[in-house]
This record gives structure tokens, sequence and C-alpha cells, in this order.
């Protein structure tokens, strides 16, 4: 049994989704990162950096409880534990972490970094609007680009995707022209209809 720590944020859809995908058994704990319940000295034990998502696993390595946190380990961990959604031939492995580390290094960071200045900052800083809605557009198009040759960042559909869907769930917010990036778009639509995303993305309820 999986425990499962998050919010609806796109960092915690990413585990919820993964688990559905991968068809583990998990509870959630809803954790209001509004009311600071990420810096609760109990969930601090579980993920060091006040972070969701973060997960117990009751049957980690060699049948002992493990907890994991930050959510691109969660996806390698989970991916490993069920042989889902990770290749293990070594190339398409290596390809596969180049484009989730592009999630966890650039579209997180970038696109959250817009997010907080186009909706959510008490001030207006049209300087970080624009440099932040300005990067993002930049790594869309890196996106199409790449979307153009495959089906999925890493060719197949694999964790890569898995981390990288629930931020563009909120282009909306930077009014986002998808006839510059009908790749992306294409590839946002395809995978928005699995079930397992569906039944992810509203996690927690």
């Amino acid at each position: 049994m999986i425990d499962l720590y998050t919010a609806a944020t796109p960092n915690g859809r990413k585990v919820s989704i993964m688990l559905e995908e991968v068809g583990l058994a998990y509870t959630v704990h809803p954790i209001d990162i509004g009311a600071d319940e990420q810096f609760e000295p109990s969930f601090l034990e579980i993920s060091p950096n006040n972070k969701i998502p973060a997960i117990v696993d009751s049957e980690g390595p060699g049948g002992e409880p493990v907890s994991v946190f930050e959510s691109g380990a969660i996806l390698i961990y989970l991916a490993e534990k069920t042989g889902c959604l990770m290749p293990s031939e070594s190339r398409q492995r290596l390809v596969v972490l180049q484009w989730l580390m592009f999630q966890m290094g650039g579209v997180g960071p970038m696109f959250g970094q817009a997010n907080h200045f186009i909706k959510f900052a008490s001030e207006d800083v049209p300087y970080g609007k624009t440099r932040y809605r300005n990067e993002v557009m930049r790594l869309l198009g890196v996106m199409e680009r790449r979307l153009a040759t495959v089906p999925h960042l890493a060719g197949d559909y694999s964790i890569a995707d898995v981390a990288t869907w629930p931020w563009v769930m909120r282009t909306e917010w930077y009014d986002t022209d998808w006839s510059l990036f009908p790749h992306v778009r294409r590839w946002y639509d395809t995978i928005g209809e699995r079930e397992a995303v569906i039944r992810g993305v509203a996690i927690p309820s």
C-alpha cells in the first residue's frame, strides 16, 4: 500500500496520475498547503524539503517501508517498482530520463514562476510576467519541435509525459496561441483522454 501526501497542484497530479497508470493501491492524504500543513513536523519527516508530493511505500526495497520525496524521484521509484512507463533498455531509458529532467529543470520551475507572477502575485510585476511567459513559450517551442517527430516526449508514453502534462494544463493562464504549437496540443489532448489521467487529475477531490 502506498500513502500519497499531495495537493491539487501540477507536481501533486504527476504522482496521482502515475499511481493510476501503474495500478498500485494507495491512500490519499491531502495536504493543505494554503494552511501551511506542509510545515508540520510529521510531514517534514517524510519530505525534508516541506514540499508535496511525497509517498510512503509500506513494501519498499527489501520489503521494508520507505518514504520518497521530490516528484521526479517518486516517478522513477514507481516506474522501477512496477516496470511501467520506463524502458529497461539503456539508450531508451536515457531518452526518458533526459525529457524527465527537461520537465524538472525547465518546465516545472519556469511554468511555476509564470503561474506565480501571472495568477498569484500580490502585486503587478510586469517584468516577471513577461520574463517567465516568454520562457514558457520557448519551452513549448522545444516541445513542439520534439513532438513534431514523435508521439510522446520520449517516443513512447512514459514518466516524462506524466511529469510534463499537468504543467501544460495551466497554459490557459498565459493566453497561449495554440496555433503555434499544434503538436503540443495534439499530445496534450491525447494524454488528457487517458482514463488513468482523468482519474489522477481528480485527486485529491
